[in-house]
């Protein structure tokens, strides 16, 4: 399911850098020998953030221990009730989750900004979408697969069966792209101001409650006994509105903040 995504995110944006109406005109999407020039520059603006975050993984690790902690002190506050835990746990592990990705959006574009190679990027002959697409695509393998796949574990707890925890990990894997693309033009919208922290939380969390809905009722529906398609299909219908459009809107948001 993480790699499809991630296939699907390449593709994507990939199309995207068409749109992307200040894009030098001699950069070159596919020459004859095979070689896709922007989607090599995607994969190395993946990678090096990747690299960043394994050399900063101290920023990574406070999201997942706030994620674990989160999800344990639940139960230890509302009791052993068995019924209880079932029912609450999938709406506890979505909150938390969002709630530690959100920790985490500050610093997507944070750091290049204050050491000045945000504006290098920006002047590179690809389009600013792509590089944008970059960044969310490795802060989404980064910071919320870590929180996906610990997901089935903390559901241990709560009493989930098997059925409810694949679920939870599925619409996790399905959610957590809308909270980093959607969370994403939020960071680009409040970098540099003050308490852009504050300010990133207020503009982003009133858009996320239906993939909060969304997301925890899919859960649901495997414990009334229904499929939960229905929830996950609006998921991936979201995520994909949220993946072609926001790397767009968030290129736009970062040149008028440089500017």
């Amino acid at each position: 399911m993480a790699g499809g995504t991630f296939v699907w995110w390449g593709y994507c944006f990939a199309n995207l850098a068409s749109r992307d109406s200040r894009a030098d005109t001699r950069t070159t999407y596919f020459i004859a020998g095979g070689d896709v020039s922007v989607i090599r520059f995607f994969g190395s603006i993946v990678v090096r953030d990747l690299l960043l975050a394994w050399r900063q993984r101290g920023d990574v690790l406070v999201g997942l221990m706030f994620f674990v902690l989160v999800a344990t002190l639940f139960p230890l506050a509302i009791g052993p009730e068995p019924a209880w835990l079932l029912r609450i746990g999938p709406g506890v592990l979505w909150v938390a989750a969002l709630l530690a990705n959100l920790l985490a959006l500050p610093r997507l574009f944070q750091s290049d900004w204050q050491d000045g190679s945000l504006e290098q990027l920006l002047l590179n002959p690809f389009p600013v979408s792509v590089m944008v697409a970059g960044k969310f695509a490795a802060h989404w393998l980064a910071s919320s697969v870590p929180l996906a796949l610990a997901a089935p574990l903390l559901g241990i707890q709560y009493g989930l069966p098997s059925a409810q925890w694949l679920m939870l990990l599925a619409s996790l894997l399905l959610g957590t792209p809308i909270i980093t693309t959607l969370g994403g033009v939020g960071a680009a919208l409040t970098l540099g101001l003050r308490q852009g922290e504050v300010l990133l939380a207020l503009l982003v969390l009133p858009l996320l409650a239906p993939v909060l809905i969304f997301g925890s009722g899919a859960v649901a529906a495997v414990a009334a006994g229904q499929s939960g398609m229905a929830e996950l299909s609006l998921l991936a219908a979201m995520m994909c509105a949220s993946v072609f459009c926001s790397p767009w809107l968030a290129a736009r948001a970062l040149r008028l903040a440089i500017e």
